[in-house]
């Protein structure tokens, strides 16, 4: 089979024997895999959880399985599956022993056939192609666990989320389906009237006005918002609080940038609210099939950017090609 592999700073084709599940464990042909920021990160050698010397990469992957191993009882052959970001996390609370990820400290989904714990496979919504698949388990889980995880979002709250990029653009759809009102900040107002096509209320450019806190609580009549998904954090974290309801909250998915590796909050921001932070770090396997659940209950389609069959044009495109939606590369078998 074709699999790739990270020898930094590239990654490199492989031709490697199809693997054979063990005990428990399902063979994944793989029809599709999404990029997202950890994995330009982990070839970067910058992502905090060290990866694996010559690790396949990839989090995101969606595919049929072909083969079980002994025991199985979760999927059987032709099911259609995707990994989970954090295979040995299934529910309740993250522990430090089940940090372990796909692409990072186990082999991804860069691969014609893959191996799956059937633990940490979901079934795909009957409704999505393989591509849309591919882009649930990182980027769209985020955004779910972002508006859910914390205190319970009712219809007609209203939802801020910064960017346009992979998790803010499924922020939109999954807030509107919600039934909450949503306003994103971009520095692209060209893609103002596709935001709002998606279901944004609101777009604010930040760069005109970088105290947009301000603009958020004008929009709301003096509130503040119900929920600011904060998608970059030292950059713009205080502004978040600003724009934040009295007792709102800001679900914090960045700590640290290229240039800084702290959140400050001034004493302005902070003394005038009662906010609560709340980290955010993608999402267990139980959330990513509640995910799964709400997507085909609405048959939501993800944004798609582009699709690539060569993974090296792929990740140039996604570092230099400023994407609108997710970046997905379609694996064929021969």
């Amino acid at each position: 089979m074709r699999t790739y592999r990270v020898e930094r700073p590239e990654i490199v084709l492989k031709d490697e024997p199809v693997p054979e599940p063990g005990p428990g464990e399902i063979l994944v042909r793989v029809h599709a895999a999404a990029l997202n920021k950890r994995d330009l990160l982990i070839l970067d050698g910058t992502y905090p959880l060290p990866a694996r010397p010559g690790v396949i990469p990839l989090s995101d992957g969606a595919g049929e399985v072909v083969a079980a191993g002994p025991g199985v009882t979760r999927f059987g052959v032709g099911d259609r599956v995707m990994g989970s970001y954090w295979p040995r996390w299934h529910d309740g609370r993250l522990r430090p022993e089940l940090i372990d990820q796909p692409g990072c400290t186990l082999d991804g989904m860069l691969t014609e056939y893959a191996l799956l714990g059937e633990q940490a496979a979901v079934a795909v919504p009957e409704h999505l192609s393989w591509a849309e698949a591919a882009t649930l388990p990182c980027a769209a889980l985020t955004a779910w666990v972002a508006l859910t995880g914390g205190r319970k979002l009712l219809p007609g709250a209203t939802v801020v989320t910064l960017g346009t990029g992979g998790v803010s653009l499924f922020v939109v759809r999954l807030a509107r389906l919600l039934g909450c009102r949503v306003i994103v900040t971009t520095s692209r107002m060209d893609h103002a009237d596709r935001l709002k096509a998606l279901g944004a209320d609101h777009v604010i450019d930040y760069t005109a006005t970088p105290d947009w806190g301000r603009q958020v609580r004008e929009l709301t009549g003096g509130q503040g918002a119900d929920l600011v998904v904060d998608t970059a954090g030292p950059a713009t974290v205080d502004q978040s609080v600003r724009a934040a309801a009295l007792y709102g909250e800001v679900a914090v998915l960045i700590t640290r940038d290229a240039t800084s590796d702290r959140l400050e909050i001034t004493n302005e921001a902070y003394a005038s609210s009662l906010a609560t932070l709340r980290r955010v770090f993608v999402g267990n396997r139980a959330e990513l099939e509640s995910l799964c659940a709400a997507v085909a209950a609405h048959e939501l389609r993800p944004v798609i950017d582009r699709t690539f069959t060569d993974p090296h044009a792929a990740y140039r495109h996604y570092r230099e090609g400023s994407p609108f939606g997710k970046v997905v590369i379609e694996l064929a078998p021969a």
